[in-house]
């Protein structure tokens, strides 16, 4: 496999990992707006790729993978809150008689 020297040191032959996993991960699990960001970004790494494009096809997956990772963090965050938010209701049902 030949390499050259580009900016982001990737083979020619072989697109980047375009991410698509960690955005549908995101999108059905975690947090839907920026997973579907995510899944638009990775799904243009190959045509970029195919194109000759190979910065802008790298660009667009790290974007996503990005996209994907905030998505993972608002979500997760989202369903800490909820929780705390609901231990602490039941805690405060708990007590509401004394």
């Amino acid at each position: 496999m030949e390499t050259t020297n580009n900016p982001i040191n990737t083979p020619i032959n072989k697109p980047p990992d375009n991410n698509l996993v960690w955005a549908i991960i995101c999108t059905v699990l975690c947090c839907l707006p920026l997973g579907i960001v995510s899944i638009i970004k990775s799904t243009k790494v190959k045509e970029l790729w195919a194109q000759g494009n190979h910065v802008e096809a790298q660009k667009h997956a790290d974007d996503a993978k990005k996209w994907a990772v905030w998505g993972i963090i608002a979500g997760a965050s989202v369903w800490i809150i909820y929780f705390i938010l609901m231990a602490l209701g039941v805690a405060g049902g708990l007590f509401a008689g004394y």
